[in-house]
């Protein structure tokens, strides 16, 4: 008795050593050994190791790269990017069935359900967010997964953890070291079994391995004469396989036996806690008849009239069949489908007859008189049951022309003339007034002075404001305000011949002052440039010879450099028509010589009437005009 007392004395004063052995080791930490930190990671759980792990390297090919493998039975496993990258995860199972991220496909975050858990796969935004991929499954896994990473940005950096259960072991004869004084922290070296890898494309792969918790204290060992039997968990077998192709699930059975004899025995003999948490495993790995997948059709490719729409068929096969009724599927190649009877991948469509277009209206008349213009038309698009629709419903290419050039013929060359000035040149007796002249051709070409037909107009005519007092002797009055208001014009003064006696002056006759030189009495002047103002033309020929008929006269707008305007006063626009010829009209001498068009004036004016036929057609206004100017329609004649 005294000895037993001794014995559990001995095991007491073990215990408190271990215990306070586990303390200093919280405090002080052995060299090399990693402190663990509950902010990132959780505790271990009762019964299980922590294994962590870091893969990290500069530069690799880009590909494919394995970090490592997570065993079956592994639960809390988190796999996380350190470093935000344009690198990608991927898991496949131990026999080569992709999960996320296989064949060079990416992909969409999710939920992924396979090897008996659920599997969330997180790629925060791209913009915003800071953080890398993660992949976070509570497990048991069913099956081992293999962990890879898709190298594409240098510098990857994953760490990634998990908990496996302790080994199934019972207490024997043979002395066992308390846990309590257990390093906390085991450090192992990453496996490579089975994967060649170059010397030089080692990565930084380390594995730590957490026990379980210190302040876990094993039972006092029992103290027994002689050793007791020992029981485990042994598997009995299994129930039906939910699936007959495409690796279904099945339930395993287990029993508690005796270790030695195998004999089976009640279950709660056995140590509950180390009870196999694999209950399942894959059966029926077959792969299950490849099918046909149709997608949906495509939208049609007209929004009016004959179309084509189009759908996706590939031809997949199941290989996994999970336990909540969920497919895992790949795509093979179509033969193992047959090409026979795969289904169309084209079709035709039509959603409404099309638009057509219609014109509403003739050609315009066109817009100028003569030289080349524009005439347009009324288009619209007209829907198959009569209505009036936008544009864009009709095709734009087969629309019809609304816009046309038009030739009305060689336009004259013609004079045009700016209005008289409105001052004389001298304040009283004769002067001048002004007027700028420019020679124009198919309205917009300024010519030089010499190409317009017929004889200059004046640009200078002669003005009276009126008699001046008669004084004689060479003598100078001031000059008089300028011809023009703007532009080029002429100013005179007055020069008289007078007889000065002691401020008493006599006018004399000019011929007494013969011997003095006389000044000068008009000179050019310029108060400013003219700018923009109204210019015309000569009056054209009246339309009719009797019975009243109009006149016509080119109005422009023009800048000093003779440029198109259209800034000039509105209301001070020169009359561009006016009636003419009123009285009555007498009786034709040749009945047959009439104007058959209303426009022939236009034929005269463009000088068409040495042509037979213009001559036939405006018979009568030709006559007229040759009688009026024979000499112009013969040298015309000649030169044509």
């Amino acid at each position: 008795m005294a000895g037993l007392w001794q014995q559990l004395g001995s095991l007491r004063h073990f215990r408190a050593l271990a215990l306070l052995h586990y303390f200093i080791c919280l405090l002080y930490p052995p060299s090399g050994a990693l402190r663990l930190d509950t902010n990132a990671s959780p505790p271990p759980l009762e019964g299980f190791e922590l294994v962590k792990g870091n893969f990290s390297r500069i530069f690799l090919r880009v590909g494919y790269h394995k970090i490592g493998e997570i065993p079956a039975g592994a639960r809390n496993i988190s796999i996380q990017e350190t470093v935000k990258s344009r690198n990608y995860l991927a898991l496949r199972t131990h026999s080569g069935v992709s999960i996320i991220n296989g064949n060079w496909v990416i992909d969409r975050p999710g939920i992924f359900t396979a090897v008996g858990t659920q599997l969330t796969y997180q790629r925060p935004n791209e913009i915003r967010s800071r953080n890398g991929e993660s992949i976070t499954a509570p497990g048991p896994l069913t099956e081992d997964i293999h962990v890879y990473l898709i190298y594409q940005q240098p510098g990857p950096s994953v760490f990634y953890e998990y908990s496996v259960p302790l080994k199934n072991t019972h207490p024997t004869s043979e002395p066992v070291t308390p846990p309590d004084i257990l390093p906390l922290v085991h450090t192992v070296a990453p496996s490579h079994s089975g994967e060649k890898v170059d010397q030089d494309e080692v990565t930084n792969n380390d594995i730590i391995k957490e026990g379980p918790q210190p302040n876990h204290v094993p039972s006092e060992p029992n103290v027994s004469p002689g050793p007791r039997p020992s029981y485990t968990w042994a598997k009995s077998g299994h129930a039906e396989c939910s699936t007959t192709c495409g690796t279904g699930r099945r339930q395993v059975l287990w029993e508690c036996v005796e270790k030695d004899s195998q004999v089976t025995v009640p279950a709660d003999l056995c140590d509950p806690a180390l009870q196999p948490t694999h209950r399942e495993e894959e059966c029926n790995t077959q792969s299950c008849p490849a099918y046909w997948d149709v997608g949906e059709w495509s939208e049609c490719s007209r929004s009016c009239g004959p179309g084509t729409q189009q759908r996706q068929v590939i031809c997949r096969q199941v290989t996994h069949i999970h336990a909540n009724g969920t497919e895992t599927s790949v795509t093979v190649a179509p033969k193992l489908c047959g090409l026979s009877d795969m289904p169309v991948t084209k079709s035709t469509c039509q959603l409404k007859i099309c638009s057509q277009w219609e014109i509403r209206s003739e050609w315009s008349p066109c817009s100028v008189p003569c030289g080349v213009g524009q005439r347009s038309r009324e288009v619209v698009c007209m829907s198959n049951q009569g209505d009036v629709e936008d544009d864009t419903e009709c095709n734009m290419n087969l629309r019809p022309d609304t816009l046309q050039n038009c030739d009305m013929g060689a336009c004259a060359r013609s004079w045009f003339t700016s209005l008289w000035s409105q001052r004389c040149s001298a304040d009283c007796g004769g002067g001048n007034r002004t007027r700028a002249t420019v020679c124009l051709t198919d309205h917009v070409t300024d010519l030089p002075l010499g190409s317009c037909e017929g004889e200059r107009p004046p640009e200078v005519t002669s003005c009276d404001s009126g008699p001046c007092q008669n004084r004689f002797e060479w003598y100078t009055g001031p000059w008089g305000q300028c011809s023009s208001e703007c532009g080029n014009g002429t100013q005179t003064r007055s020069v008289v011949c007078i007889f000065n006696n002691n401020s008493v002056m006599e006018v004399m006759d000019n011929s007494k002052c013969s011997g003095v030189s006389q000044p000068i009495t008009a000179q050019p002047c310029r108060l400013k440039p003219c700018g923009i103002q109204w210019y015309v033309t000569d009056w054209s020929t009246c339309s009719r010879s009797c019975n009243g008929g109009y006149r016509v006269r080119e109005v422009r707008c023009l800048t000093d450099n003779i440029a198109p305007s259209e800034q000039c006063d509105p209301s001070l626009t020169p009359e561009s028509r006016e009636e003419c010829n009123k009285q009555p009209c007498k009786a034709e001498i040749d009945p047959s010589c009439s104007d058959q068009y209303h426009n022939c004036v236009v034929v005269v004016q463009a000088r068409l009437c040495i042509y037979p036929y213009y001559r036939s057609v405006c018979c009568d206004s030709c006559s007229s005009a040759q009688k009026s100017y024979p000499k112009l329609f013969q040298e015309n004649y000649i030169h044509r």
